[in-house]
């Protein structure tokens, strides 16, 4: 658990009287209000309704904005719908109002963990083990952040000694395969269609892939995605179909169940996969290569977007690394890290629908043009084009707002209506969100969100869905889809032991 340096500190039903009410701003009949709320509040928590939880938190908030524990149980209820921006923000509030609360400290080096900033949660975590410095959670989580900030400071000097990608340091030809592996092997070091079917068998299996065919997999579609722009023309013929897949998260059996229900990609059954292959569920592994495999084997017909967690901080911390680290080596996991430097950030279908894994820009003069020439070889930055095809989302409600993940921003469709018009585009698709149904049609039906991986963590419950497009009108179709049975292998079993906090 996360939050043990007080009794009871996971305990949402914090004491508000532990911050005095300012008597000069709020009635005694506000302030009994705003603590009804909360109460509310604390039950939807306990029964995981985190919204509702939220909705009341903030109506406590709203009636007496001086308590710290409102913004500290507001802000756990943010980080567990992963909102980590106002997570942080809500956590800054209650120290605000009140330094000396302890949760807060945990509540904001959560939020910074989440979003990469691992040196301003060592920072909270350094406060909290001097102020209970007793509490062996507290110097464990201490323990393990600064491991990370020495580990990632070693990685940035290593990467100014030495400038030799994992790429050009690999011999593969002097990789043996055992007598005893019975996997599917490249044909002449191609992969082939019967080698992908194998592969897809031997993943369902629980089985794995020997190691020199999987370097060889990423060095040739390394090769093949720093061959593409970063904005990649899509052209699909009149009556033909085309499918746009949504996250899928490592979770390789309802891949599987995407090709089952619609089809395994071919050239007359080309698909589109939007963006953040890898992470949290624990098949990431299996999920990547069977993609890149048929990237390869169809480099014309099957295409990939970045997402956000096609980045070295998330999947540090989401359980890529760790999984790659497991059945494969740290290499790998480190070429990974290059070959997503080169995924493509968005593509055009018939110069009329752009399709990108987060959102639009807070810079109204964003063209497609500006997209084109957008250096991608590298991580993801804080800010700018790339920053916000990887991170925003859409809102209900005009204009641009203050992204609710901490990263990137949220638009509104009077943002979605200036681009499309300015670009001369019919809609736009993005994935990056969970949705019941697996899809949501928003802002006048122009921003359209797709999301495959259904019962998302195991957790969520929701359905996945793929959408199917034709040449010519290019009207939307969507197919809805359930989870189906996968071993018992947990969703983030490789992700960093710090993910106690969230």
């Amino acid at each position: 658990m996360a939050d043990q340096v007080m009794p009871n500190a996971e305990n949402v039903n914090d004491n508000a009287n532990s911050v005095a009410t300012n008597a000069k701003s709020v009635s005694e009949e506000d302030a009994k209000k705003a603590e009804e709320f909360k109460d509310k509040a604390n039950e939807f928590f306990k029964n995981q309704d985190y919204n509702q939880a939220i909705t009341f938190y903030t109506q406590a908030i709203d009636l007496n904005p001086t308590i710290a524990a409102y913004y500290g149980n507001r802000s756990f209820a943010y980080l567990r719908t992963e909102c980590f921006g106002y997570a942080l923000n809500d956590a800054t509030a209650a120290l605000k109002y009140d330094p000396k609360y302890i949760k807060a400290y945990y509540r904001r080096a959560s939020a910074n963990m989440a979003l990469g900033k691992f040196k301003l949660a060592l920072k909270d975590f350094e406060t909290v083990v001097k102020v209970c410095p007793g509490d062996k959670d507290a110097q464990k989580k201490y323990s393990e952040c600064g491991k990370i900030v020495k580990m990632n400071a070693f990685a940035r000097a290593i990467a100014v000694d030495d400038n030799k990608s994992i790429a050009d340091s690999l011999e593969i030809a002097s990789m043996t395969i055992e007598d005893d592996y019975s996997g599917p092997c490249l044909d002449n070091g191609k992969v082939t269609q019967k080698f992908v079917q194998e592969l897809m068998d031997t993943f369902r299996d629980q089985k794995g892939l020997h190691k020199k065919f999987a370097y060889q997999i990423l060095l040739d579609v390394k090769k093949l995605f720093q061959e593409q722009p970063s904005l990649v023309d899509i052209t699909v013929p009149d009556g033909a179909k085309f499918t746009v897949c949504g996250d899928i998260h490592g979770q390789y059996y309802d891949l599987l169940n995407i090709f089952k229900i619609n089809g395994q990609p071919s050239e007359s059954n080309p698909y589109l996969f939007n963006g953040d292959f890898v992470d949290r569920g624990s098949f990431s592994v299996e999920c990547i290569f069977t993609l890149f495999s048929f990237k390869l084997l169809y480099p014309n017909h099957f295409f990939m977007s970045r997402g956000n967690h096609e980045s070295y901080t998330m999947n540090q911390m989401y359980g890529f690394e760790g999984e790659v680290k497991h059945k494969f080596t740290a290499k790998m996991a480190d070429l990974f890290t290059e070959v997503f430097n080169w995924l493509p950030l968005c593509h055009c279908i018939n110069g009329k629908v752009l399709v990108m894994h987060g959102g639009l820009f807070k810079d109204d003069s964003v063209t497609l043009d500006d997209i084109r020439k957008c250096d991608r070889n590298k991580q993801p930055p804080e800010e700018g084009i790339m920053c916000e095809l990887l991170w925003s989302d859409p809102q209900p409600q005009c204009g641009i707002s203050e992204s609710k993940r901490g990263t990137g921003s949220q638009f509104g469709p009077d943002v979605t209506k200036r681009f499309l018009q300015r670009n001369k585009l019919d809609y736009v698709i993005r994935s990056h969100e969970v949705k019941n149904k697996g899809y949501e049609i928003a802002h006048d039906g122009k921003c359209i969100t797709v999301f495959s991986a259904p019962n998302y963590c195991d957790t969520m419950g929701n359905q996945g869905a793929f959408i199917t497009l034709k040449g010519g009108d290019l009207t939307p179709k969507y197919t809805s889809f359930d989870a189906v049975p996968h071993p018992q292998v947990k969703a983030m079993q490789y992700a960093s032991s710090l993910f106690g906090l969230f």
